[in-house]
């Protein structure tokens, strides 16, 4: 799978290399300085960009009965790698939770573990594994 490119907007460059660099353990790549920051989002090219402000959008949807903050963005990962990344983000007092890890669609297809946090900017993330990868896309 090749990787794919994401540009979103931030309003704080140094709180958002902390978050993306140090809790979520993100390689930081080219920037900037005042303008713009990449990060590898495991394997994945984000690019925040500073903005005075950030859209006022507020809309959510509905999955397995939990409101989700839309938009937002986030990885598939392996469920050691999923597991790992929640024990760090429950570990950190400054994680901005939207939805704590949790088990979604229990012993049916696309069974899986999903969590939702916010970045310094509230961007909202979403991390999830699978417990069988070949069910991502059934239906």
């Amino acid at each position: 799978m090749r990787p794919f490119h994401l540009a979103f907007p931030i309003t704080d460059i140094e709180a958002t290399r902390h978050f993306y660099g140090t809790v979520l353990g993100c390689r930081i790549g080219r920037e900037s300085p005042g303008k713009w920051i990449d990060f590898d989002l495991f394997g994945h090219q984000m690019s925040a960009h500073l903005r005075a402000e950030m859209p006022k959008d507020t809309a959510s949807g509905t999955v397995d009965g939990d409101v989700v903050p839309i938009p937002h963005f986030g990885v598939i990962l392996k469920m050691e790698d999923f597991l790992s990344l929640a024990r760090r983000l429950n570990e950190d007092p400054s994680t901005r939770w939207g939805m704590k890890p949790k088990l979604r669609f229990e012993g049916m297809a696309g069974e899986q573990r999903t969590m939702f946090l916010y970045d310094p900017s509230g961007n909202a993330l979403e991390f999830k594994a699978y417990a069988d990868e070949g069910e991502i896309f059934a239906v």
